[in-house]
């Protein structure tokens, strides 16, 4: 059996779309016959991430997170974000020429300038050195492969992003006791969400957020007409998607935007802005209004109606996901050995 270990900054019991996407890829690829183990913080002693205290940031050193590896002797090494963990990883793989892949999930540098004057050109900078080191570099869109490839990124590969049809899906009567239609966002209620754009609307029946975060009680008080549901997950989440009439994605800054897919397989028509993300979904799909203009793609949406996720949705699948990382691993792993420490004798014979 491969074995595989997938060493990321982002794990349970956060709920975003990095940790979904990793831990759809690890059921695919053990049901593929490959053991998968995740480094995470939940390994370690950690903190909350400033401003972002869901977000837990691992208290540990290289030579820990080094030896964990080498103690695996997995097969591939795919490093999935770009904080403290993955960058111990990226050090031990470069240090002891172990090959490794990356993926780009988070737009850091804009989401850094929302809160500190800090140039896109350096965290980009900072990104670039992390991703162009390792073998491929997994990307969520052709959209971004684009922008990165302009800014010098070289190891790029699209990775598509897939949904749970099976909990996703169309539903009739459901009531969530608000005034129709109900526009409705999901997610993380937080700056680079760029929810005050969407409540800001002049829309009719209801504004409805599904999601928690820091802006919370900010966006209460300046938007009483709005629900704001808190989190939900699982069933309730489903419900809530399929209990709305358009779904409403005010983000500049995601890099796809998992819940663009679960809007569609619950038969939302979405409105969102003509950017990367949204703009190879929708663009893809058909399955909405893209506009400079907010409202005017959410009044277009409105007027669609209910899509078909059936016709909507072919070629977004986790399968196809799967499929993609594993002939990146299949390409790395014919031609390595897989990582562990060296016997006494090659130890010996390396020293002479």
């Amino acid at each position: 059996m491969k074995r595989l270990v997938i060493v990321s900054d982002a794990w349970h019991p956060q709920v975003n779309g990095v940790v979904r996407t990793l831990t759809k890829l690890r059921e695919q690829m053990e049901a593929r016959g490959v053991e998968v183990t995740i480094i995470s913080p939940a390994d370690y002693r950690s903190v909350p991430c400033p401003t972002y205290p869901e977000i837990r940031l691992a208290l540990t050193h290289p030579a820990a997170v080094k030896s964990r590896i080498e103690a695996l002797q997995p097969a591939f090494v795919h490093i999935a974000t770009e904080g403290p963990l993955g960058i111990m990883a990226r050090r031990a793989c470069l240090k002891n020429k172990w090959r490794f892949t990356t993926s780009f999930h988070t737009r850091f540098p804009e989401y850094l300038r929302e809160r500190l004057p800090i140039p896109l050109s350096w965290t980009y900078g900072f990104l670039r050195r992390f991703h162009n080191a390792a073998e491929t570099c997994l990307v969520p869109t052709q959209s971004i492969y684009e922008e990165l490839t302009e800014r010098g990124f070289d190891t790029l590969k699209v990775w598509t992003r897939g949904v749970d049809r099976a909990l996703f899906r169309p539903q009739a009567d459901v009531d969530l006791g608000l005034q129709h239609p109900v526009f409705l966002c999901v997610g993380r209620v937080a700056p680079e969400k760029n929810l005050e754009a969407f409540l800001s609307l002049d829309l009719p029946g209801t504004k409805l957020i599904v999601g928690d975060g820091p802006d919370m009680d900010e966006l209460k008080r300046k938007f009483p007409d709005a629900v704001f549901a808190g989190k939900k997950e699982g069933e309730d989440l489903a419900r809530h998607y399929a209990g709305a009439n358009v779904f409403v994605f005010p983000s500049r800054t995601d890099t796809f935007g998992l819940v663009l897919l679960e809007a569609i397989a619950c038969g939302l028509p979405v409105a969102g802005y003509p950017v990367a993300g949204p703009k190879d979904v929708i663009g893809a799909t058909g399955a909405g209004v893209l506009s400079a203009d907010l409202q005017e793609a959410a009044l277009g949406a409105l007027k669609m109606g209910p899509v078909d996720p059936d016709t909507k949705l072919q070629g977004f699948s986790w399968e196809a996901c799967a499929d993609i990382f594993e002939e990146i691993l299949t390409a790395v792993v014919a031609v390595k050995q897989p990582i562990g420490r060296r016997t006494k004798a090659a130890r010996t014979v390396s020293a002479r």
